[in-house]
């Protein structure tokens, strides 16, 4: 596998120097963002419309990251099929797809032993003969980027000098990351070449790309076929449209993605790729491929069983960090999470345990995406017991050690009601894999006693009043 000669320069954040060095960029980009112009308040506490579209590719990102193995999940995969008379194939080996063997290769290289689940079912569609369309829904870490460079590189003619298969990604740091799955997966396969279809890479008018595989933006893509005709479309058999969630959230990928769709031709095989599928990412979905197979996750039951709930009863902010540092002895035997309603609140905390001499991390959304994987990668390995958090950079990350959760803040939606979902989200990364988990809310006024009750009363299980003055239990717990 091997890329094109296109990089010149470094990429200014010293921080992405590990996950990315061999993919320098011509551009500064300090944030994972929409190709259009997102924007970021650095001290806002209210998260704008494009913030939020900025979340979801930073955090998509960030879980590329910080993913050193496939998640072990207890998910279980739905299949609906296009012809559903025809027979369901599922895999338990890579020997069992006929896969070339240098692409065999390329995959144990990887690590990759077996297929994970959604490859089991998956792979077979995407190299079936004649191609299938797909729609899968899959989460980070379920190996589902791999499957899909796979039926890439399977795909792909090198005798063939032109572009044969297209990959759009919502963000250029997305779309660098499946480009180094590809350069992994096809290190024994030298002959098929990759280019990237991003701001920064630029062409000479009137040339012809000789890559066979493109992996890119929506617009830098949509131009590069429409535009200045690097690309003949009409050559394109496979296009895959990743992370359709985050792309919908800016509307001009969507408009560009659709866009692109339209003049690829009637045999080529589209691969649809998304974590969530509200009814909005299924519209786009169906607009993008047609007469497709299904691949739907049914989402592993959280449960608060295992997990043991707690309240302190404070009157302030200033309060409620006194009865945090009283039980912090008692927290960090194990490793904790602190979850804060803001950044400004988060920052505050972290910088008071500082200085009390606490050793804290703190996951801020200031931070870009690379320094922000690097916090979790010493949490996860032990360097720090205690990380303090807002919700939307803890989103979908996973430390398995963790075992005592804090709501400094209760969760709230932007009405001001419990937001349950969060809620169980938060504290049920404690209680996984049958562990006991350990959860801590602060309360500082009667509205926040409120949305405790109301928590309560959602989930049917009693929250205890902790006295801080007896910690046996929660050091039994947190041990």
């Amino acid at each position: 596998m091997a890329t094109d000669s296109w990089a010149r320069a470094v990429d200014e954040q010293e921080a992405a120097a590990d996950s990315i060095s061999n993919l320098q960029i011509h551009e500064k980009e300090d944030k994972a963002k929409p190709e259009e112009n997102g924007t970021v308040k650095a001290d806002g506490e209210a998260k704008t419309e494009e913030e939020d579209k900025e979340d979801k590719a930073a955090q998509s990102l960030l879980n590329k990251l910080i993913r050193n193995n496939l998640v072990n999940t207890n998910n279980q995969v739905e299949v609906l099929q296009r012809d559903p008379n025809s027979p369901l194939y599922s895999v338990k080996s890579f020997e069992e797809l006929r896969l070339k063997p240098q692409l065999l290769q390329g995959v144990y290289a990887m690590g990759f032993n077996r297929p994970s689940k959604i490859q089991e079912n998956a792979l077979p569609m995407m190299l079936a003969e004649p191609p299938q369309n797909l729609i899968a829904q899959s989460q980070s870490g379920t190996g589902k980027t791999a499957a899909f460079v796979l039926a890439m590189l399977s795909r792909v003619d090198p005798a063939n000098s032109w572009p044969q298969c297209l990959c759009v990604s919502p963000t250029y740091e997305l779309a660098l990351q499946t480009g180094k799955v590809i350069e992994q997966m096809g290190k024994f396969y030298p002959e098929v070449k990759l280019i990237y279809g991003i701001r920064g890479n630029k062409l000479e008018r009137g040339m012809k790309i000789q890559e066979q595989i493109v992996i890119g933006t929506p617009g830098t893509v949509l131009d590069w076929c429409l535009k200045f005709k690097f690309i003949d479309p009409k050559k394109i058999k496979v296009f895959v449209l990743d992370e359709a969630d985050v792309m919908i959230a800016t509307q001009g990928h969507q408009d560009q993605s659709i866009r692109i769709q339209r003049t690829l031709p009637k045999n080529c095989q589209m691969l649809l790729f998304s974590a969530t599928f509200e009814e909005s990412v299924w519209n786009f979905a169906k607009r993008i491929v047609p007469e497709p197979n299904i691949i739907k996750l049914k989402r592993e039951e959280e449960t608060l069983d295992t997990i043991k709930q707690y309240y302190v009863n404070c009157n302030s902010k200033e309060e409620k960090f006194q009865a945090l540092c009283n039980i912090y002895g008692a927290i960090t035997i194990a490793q904790a999470m602190i979850f804060c309603h803001t950044r400004r609140t988060a920052g505050w905390l972290a910088g008071e345990l500082s200085r009390e001499g606490h050793q804290v991390a703190l996951l801020s959304g200031e931070m870009v995406v690379e320094q922000r994987a690097a916090v979790i990668e010493r949490f996860r390995d032990g360097k720090e017991k205690v990380l303090v958090t807002t919700n939307v950079c803890a989103r979908g990350i996973d430390v398995e050690q963790v075992s005592v959760v804090i709501n400094f803040d209760l969760p709230v939606d932007k009405d001001g009601n419990p937001d349950n979902e969060t809620y169980l989200h938060r504290i049920g990364r404690t209680g996984r894999f049958g562990k006991r988990g350990l959860a801590i809310n602060m309360v500082d006024s009667k509205g926040s006693m409120n949305i405790l009750n109301r928590i309560q009363e959602h989930f049917k299980k009693k929250i205890e009043k902790l006295d801080t003055d007896d910690l046996d239990e929660i050091e039994k717990i947190a041990n």
